[in-house]
């Protein structure tokens, strides 16, 4: 290798002229990183902000619908009240307990939240006092024990309050009052008997009244197997499914608020499902979405069943009723006309008949409701699993989008090293040349440049010979014509002859108002806005001016306003 340096194979490298383009290329990654980052969270703040916009609107219209419903209410209860509905007594009662829970509130508040109030207005004043200037020493450790004691307080009172709110609770589940207000409860031993007006009724016929008791109970029987299917299905589902009742009030809430009306209501309370649930994750948040719907249609079934059990019932109920009664008329006929057999048999047949109809009526209706209930079932289970094949099919799409993305920016660097490679070592030619010629350049001028100094310091030294000589006959020429005058102390503080003529005269000096013309350039404000020149400035300063990366910073920065076409240059560029 020395023997190699020595004969000119091995060329030096400028390790400067590479730190700086490594630099440029850092600063120009940087500077790429900044704005992606940029970008992203510009995207996210606009997401955000439709998102808190979209659930604006969403919670703008559920308050105006509540407060309509809470005025008709309010409506309701006072016409109700004014016609008289209620029990003296009852409102009576009624008003007091009203009053003593107002009371009751009033003192919760004293008690509890005008002391924050009054401790908030209290810290709101005196940082307005220090603001203004410190009128009175302060003690900064007697308003933190103040602050910490209200904590303390508040701390226990929502103690105090959670612990009732607990044991309301409890009572509550003891009583079952959610099973009371339910609207509507199956009583399985209700379903299974006969009513007794089919059993104590008088009928004449014991066959009829019999077939009319298996009706009924094959009617409850038919009921009672599908409720019991229910009640497994509901078995296996819990109302809270599988979280705490806080978690899931939060859900069945926040669901509530964006019905189907609203536009994207389903993206809308997950977002906010997510926001308030955020120990939740989104993959949680559509499991229980779909078993609280497969409990909400299993419970919506039990409703409809019990519902069609309760028509079926009561359709049977005047039905039957109204057989016996033809059954009675008959038996009376009969009674009336011993002699007319076969009127009462035809009569027997067709009352059987008419059972006989009615029963395969019923039991195609059944066949018909369960093939509906049967059919939603299905379509229920087929908007879900479409909602699961467009999910995977999205993720699936993006994840390709991904990943055609990582190739073409693998690609992009692979190409854009091996240009910078080509680029370096074309600049590493050009370089070496340039130092080559550089270096005879510089010798060429500093033998000018000698030589000009030697041609300069000579001019110099006759350029002094002469000012000598020159002075010298000045100051000889000084002497030949000096004049002595007397000093005379009067006449040069007296006015001059042109001064007196001028006050005499009374002419006024000529007072220049207005530029003799007028300029039309650009000011340095407005050279100074350009960006190109700020930049150009920049990179002087930072001593990168004349390198690569400095020209392709300038050739991608354009003005801020285009020039104009006819002040667009249209000759040769080079």
């Amino acid at each position: 290798m020395n023997a190699g340096m020595g004969s000119g194979k091995y060329k030096p490298v400028c390790y400067e002229t590479l730190q700086t383009l490594v630099e440029a290329k850092k600063r120009d990654s940087a500077q790429l990183e900044e704005k992606i980052l940029r970008t992203r969270q510009a995207a996210q703040r606009s997401k955000e902000t439709t998102l808190l916009r979209q659930h604006r609107q969403a919670w703008s219209r559920e308050h105006g619908r509540l407060a309509r419903a809470r005025g008709k209410a309010e409506s309701e209860l006072q016409e109700f009240l004014g016609q008289g509905g209620a029990d003296m007594e009852f409102l009576s009662q009624f008003l007091e307990y009203e009053g003593l829970l107002e009371r009751e509130r009033a003192a919760f508040l004293t008690a509890t939240v005008e002391p924050i109030w009054q401790l908030r207005d209290d810290l709101r004043f005196r940082l307005t006092e220090e603001r203004r200037g410190p009128s009175q020493p302060c003690e900064p450790d007697l308003i933190l024990q103040q602050v910490q004691s209200v904590k303390g307080q508040q701390a226990e009172i929502e103690k105090k309050l959670r612990t009732e709110y607990l044991r309301l609770e409890r009572e509550m589940s003891a009583m079952q009052t959610e099973e009371c207000l339910s609207p509507i409860q199956e009583d399985p031993g209700h379903m299974g008997h006969v009513p007794t007006e089919i059993l104590h009724s008088e009928c004449p016929y014991p066959d009829l009244k019999a077939s009319l008791i298996r009706e009924f109970q094959g009617l409850s029987e038919k009921y009672r197997s599908r409720l019991e299917t229910i009640k497994l299905n509901l078995q296996d589902l819990d109302r809270c499914c599988g979280w705490t009742p806080e978690d899931h009030l939060a859900f069945e809430v926040t669901v509530s608020q964006y019905p189907a009306s609203v536009c994207l209501h389903r993206a809308l309370y997950m977002d906010m499902l997510q926001r308030l649930l955020p120990h939740k994750a989104r993959q949680e948040l559509h499991e229980h979405e779909r078993c609280w719907d497969q409990y909400r249609y299993t419970l919506e079934q039990r409703q409809t069943l019990i519902r069609s059990w309760r028509r079926d019932w009561a359709a049977l109920l005047d039905e039957a009723l109204s057989t016996l009664q033809e059954a009675r008329l008959a038996h009376l006929r009969e009674l009336a006309e011993w002699s007319d057999r076969e009127q009462q048999q035809d009569t027997c047949a067709r009352l059987r008949q008419k059972l006989l109809q009615w029963r395969l009526q019923q039991e195609e209706a059944g066949r018909l409701e369960e093939a509906a209930v049967a059919r939603r079932r299905e379509e229920e289970q087929e908007r879900l699993r479409r909602e699961q094949e467009q999910e995977d099919k999205r993720r699936t799409f993006e994840k390709e989008r991904i990943r055609e993305y990582r190739f073409e920016k693998h690609r992009r660097r692979e190409e854009l090293r091996e240009i910078a490679e080509q680029r370096l070592a074309a600049l590493r030619t050009l370089m070496t040349d340039r130092a080559r010629r550089d270096k005879e350049r510089v010798q060429f001028r500093e033998e000018i440049l000698q030589r000009r100094r030697e041609e300069k310091e000579a001019q110099v030294l006759m350029r002094l010979r002469e000012q000598e000589d020159k002075q010298e006959r000045l100051e000889s020429l000084r002497k030949e014509v000096a004049v002595f005058v007397g000093a005379d102390p009067e006449r040069m503080m007296k006015d001059t002859q042109a001064s007196k003529n001028r006050y005499q005269t009374g002419a006024e000096e000529f007072v220049l108002h207005k530029p003799l013309y007028h300029l039309h350039t650009y000011t340095d404000a407005q050279v100074t806005s350009d960006p190109r020149l700020r930049i150009e400035c920049a990179l002087r300063e930072a001593g990168l001016h004349n390198a690569l990366y400095a020209q392709e910073v300038l050739s991608g920065i354009h003005p801020k306003r285009p020039p104009r076409r006819d002040t667009e240059s249209t000759g040769f560029r080079f």
